[in-house]
């Protein structure tokens, strides 16, 4: 079966290329590779001439991924992202279940943090509540509700993913009425944000989406992400992990909470 691999991209000139090489050097080679830019500013595009590529106007990840399905060749489709490394085999045993027929979509648990040497990539972690050197915590479910791979047939079947910023990758699942299930040793490595900037802005994008119970829930959001709050958690959680650097790490991490919820308040304009 042959394998379509998507890659939105938006402004990553400095770790695209490393995800390219990374898949060039795949043991199971029959698979395309589609790069959708997503309205990128930077030199992304000046490094992917070689491949091909989509354009769009910045309308977020889900929509990137959208255009370049509806061009895929592929009876599989397989989603990465442009700050992704992978294990020679990653693409093998990621789609090996769905080749063999036993489910329509999985994921993969052996996710690593590229990163890990940076303090606030570590920082990020334990605000996150994962396991050390993984991007998930511990005694991780076999089944979750965001795609790695799918059969293509299934993803046009519901018309893909529902654009919509921070949790658009989620849509899919629930259009479809059932979860991705796990394929097994198909290792890849993420890069978990590195500096204060690219922290806040992250969080930023995180804090612009809809909250349950409306009102409520976007106050709880605000309480949750204050100043006072914000403090008390950072001194607690780095004298827990002996991590002085988290205090500075959860007061920009919230305080980019804020400023999103405040946004999407406000204007009702979802992260991207």
């Amino acid at each position: 079966m042959k394998i379509s691999v998507i890659i939105p991209t938006f402004n990553e000139e400095d770790v695209i290329l490393d995800c390219l090489k990374s898949l060039s050097k795949q043991s199971l080679q029959n698979f395309e590779i589609i790069v959708v830019d997503d309205g990128s500013t930077d030199k992304t595009l000046d490094k992917i001439k070689n491949f091909k590529i989509l354009q769009q106007k910045h309308l977020g990840a889900g929509a990137a991924r959208n255009l370049g399905a509806k061009s895929a060749t592929g009876e599989i489709l397989v989603f990465v992202d442009s700050d992704m490394t992978f294990d020679q085999d990653f693409i093998r045993n990621l789609t090996l279940p769905i080749i063999q027929g036993k489910t329509r979509g999985t994921f993969s648990k052996d996710e690593y943090v590229a990163n890990w040497n940076n303090v606030w990539s570590r920082c990020w972690n334990i605000n996150e509540g994962w396991e050390n050197k993984k991007r998930h915590p511990k005694n991780y479910p076999d089944h979750q509700p965001v795609f790695r791979a799918i059969l293509k047939t299934e993803f046009d079947k519901v018309g893909g993913f529902t654009p919509g910023g921070y949790d658009d990758d989620w849509s899919l699942s629930e259009k479809l009425g059932y979860e991705a299930e796990v394929a097994s040793n198909a290792i890849f490595y993420h890069k978990n944000p590195e500096s204060l900037s690219e922290i806040f802005n992250h969080a930023k994008w995180v804090g612009k989406r809809s909250y349950k119970f409306g009102w409520i829930g976007y106050l709880v959001g605000l309480i949750r992400s204050s100043f006072p709050v914000s403090i008390c958690v950072g001194i607690l959680r780095s004298t827990y992990y002996m991590l002085p650097a988290f205090i500075i790490f959860k007061l920009v991490y919230d305080f980019g909470i804020f400023v999103g919820i405040i946004n999407f308040m406000f204007t009702k304009k979802g992260a991207k």
